[in-house]
C-alpha cells in the first residue's frame, strides 16, 4: 500500500513538471511572436531607414576662384626734379600735404638765368629794329631804281627817234646805273629777309630761356600727396638731366585712385581675363568691397613665375594708403546658368567621378557624371544629371546602391551647400 502511494506521488510530480514546462514554452513563444510583430511594424513605419541629406540639382552661375594677397600702390608716383640748377628760394609743402594739379610746390633762384632771359629779350628787340631799317633800305633802293630806270628808258627812246643825238657812252652809263639800282633793290630785300630770320632766331632763343625760367617753379602734375621732401630753403639743387644724379625736390603720389597689384601664379595666369570680378578684404581696416581686373602684364616674371594683375580702386577720401595689403578672392573661368551641385556630393575615383542620386522611390542610385568649372563650394555638372534631381551631400561612404533612405533637404545656393 505504501509502495503504491509513493508511485502515485512520483507520477504526480512528473506530471506537474511537464505542465509547468509546457506553460513556460508557451509564454516564450507568445513573447517571441509579439516581438516579431513589433519589429515588423517598426520596419514598416521607417524607424530603421537612415536619413540622407540631399540637395537639388539646380541651374546657377559659377566661377573658379582663388585667394591671393595683393598690395595697394599709387596710381602714379613721380619724383619732381629741377630742370635747371639753382637754389631753393621757397618751398611750400612738406610730407603728407595734399596738392592739386598746377599748384606751385617750390621756387628756385637762378640769377644767371634771369640775365639770359633779359639778353634774349634785348636780342629780339634788336632784330625787330633791324627789320625796320631793312624795310627803309628796300624802299630807298626801289625809289632810286625807279628813277634810274625811267631815265634810261627816256634816253633809249630818244636815241631811237633821233639816232646819233645821244652819245653811246651816255646810253651805256644810263643802262648800267639802271641795272645797278635793280641789284641794290634785290640786296635790300635779301637783307630784310635775313633780318626777319634773325628775329625768328632771337624769339626762339627767348622762348628757350623763358621755358627754363618757368622750370624754376616746381608744380604738381596731378592731384596727390607729397610722400617725401628732399630739399629745404637755400639748398642747391642740380638740374635733373640724364647726365647728373641730382636729388629730386619732392615726390608726389596720386592716391585718389590706387592700383591693387596681385601676383598671380603661373598655374592660373592663363585663366585671368579683363573684367573678372574680385572680392577684396583690406587687412589693416577690415573693409570689404568688390572690384574688377583692369589690366595685367600678359607675361610671367621669370624670377617668381607670377603674372602681375592690377585692379583699379577709387580712393576719393584717401581711406586707403599705398603699401597696405589686401586678401583678394579672384573669380575666373566663369559660367552662366549651368547645372551645379555641392562639392561634397562628388565621389572621385581613379578613372571616373560619381554622385549618389536619390530616386523618386527614395532609393540610392550611383551615377557617373562629368564635371566642369569648380568653385570653393559648388561644381558644374556637364553631363549625367538633370535639373530637379536630388543628390546626397556628405557621408557618401555610408550609403549603398538600391538602399532605401529618408531624404532631408539641405540648403543649396550659388555659393554654399550646407545641411539644415
Amino acid at each position: 500500500m505504501t509502495i503504491r502511494r509513493n508511485t502515485l506521488l512520483v507520477f504526480g510530480a512528473i506530471l506537474f513538471c511537464l505542465i509547468v514546462a509546457v506553460w513556460q514554452v508557451g509564454r516564450v513563444r507568445a513573447g517571441s511572436s509579439s516581438h516579431g510583430k513589433a519589429d515588423r511594424a517598426s520596419a514598416l513605419s521607417g524607424d530603421n531607414v537612415p536619413f540622407a541629406a540631399v540637395a537639388d540639382v539646380k541651374r546657377a552661375d559659377i566661377a573658379n576662384s582663388f585667394s591671393i594677397a595683393g598690395q595697394f600702390l599709387p596710381y602714379q608716383n613721380v619724383e619732381l626734379h629741377a630742370k635747371v640748377a639753382g637754389y631753393i628760394k621757397n618751398i611750400y609743402v612738406d610730407i603728407g600735404d595734399r596738392v592739386h594739379t598746377g599748384q606751385v610746390l617750390a621756387v628756385l633762384e637762378v640769377p644767371e638765368l634771369v640775365a639770359q632771359v633779359d639778353e634774349a629779350k634785348a636780342a629780339v628787340h634788336h632784330a625787330e629794329e633791324e627789320i625796320e631799317r631793312s624795310k627803309s633800305d628796300v624802299a630807298r633802293a626801289e625809289a632810286d631804281h625807279v628813277a634810274l630806270h625811267a631815265n634810261a628808258d627816256r634816253l633809249v627812246n630818244t636815241d631811237k627817234a633821233r639816232p646819233g643825238l645821244i652819245a653811246q657812252q651816255e646810253l651805256d652809263d644810263a643802262n648800267a646805273r639802271d641795272r645797278a639800282s635793280g641789284a641794290q633793290v634785290d640786296a635790300a630785300k635779301s637783307a630784310l629777309a635775313a633780318a626777319r630770320q634773325q628775329l625768328e632766331v632771337a624769339k626762339a632763343n627767348q622762348q628757350h630761356y623763358s621755358a627754363l625760367s618757368d622750370y624754376t617753379r616746381i608744380v604738381a602734375p596731378y592731384d596727390g600727396v607729397v610722400t617725401w621732401r628732399f630739399s629745404d630753403t637755400g639748398s642747391l639743387v642740380q638740374a635733373g638731366t640724364s647726365n647728373t644724379s641730382g636729388l629730386p625736390v619732392v615726390t608726389v603720389a596720386q592716391i585718389n585712385l590706387l592700383r591693387l597689384r596681385i601676383p598671380v601664379p603661373e598655374s592660373i595666369a592663363a585663366k585671368v581675363r579683363d573684367g573678372d570680378s574680385a572680392d577684396v578684404k583690406v587687412q589693416a581696416t577690415g573693409e570689404r568691397f568688390t572690384g574688377k581686373v583692369t589690366r595685367f602684364t600678359n607675361a610671367l616674371d621669370p624670377s617668381t613665375r607670377t603674372m602681375q594683375v592690377e585692379i583699379d580702386v577709387p580712393n576719393p577720401t584717401y581711406r586707403l594708403q599705398p603699401g597696405m595689403y589686401a586678401d583678394v578672392v579672384l573669380a575666373s573661368d566663369s559660367r552662366k546658368d549651368v547645372l551645379t551641385v555641392p562639392v561634397n556630393a562628388i565621389q572621385r575615383e581613379p578613372n571616373k567621378v560619381k554622385v549618389l542620386v536619390v530616386d523618386p522611390q527614395n532609393r540610392v542610385e550611383s551615377r557617373e557624371v562629368q564635371l566642369g568649372v569648380q568653385s570653393s563650394n559648388n561644381v558644374e555638372v556637364v553631363a549625367g544629371l538633370a535639373p530637379g534631381e536630388r543628390v546626397i551631400v556628405g557621408n557618401l561612404g555610408s550609403y549603398q546602391p538600391r538602399e532605401l533612405v529618408r531624404p532631408k533637404e539641405a540648403v543649396f545656393t550659388a555659393n554654399s551647400a550646407d545641411s539644415e
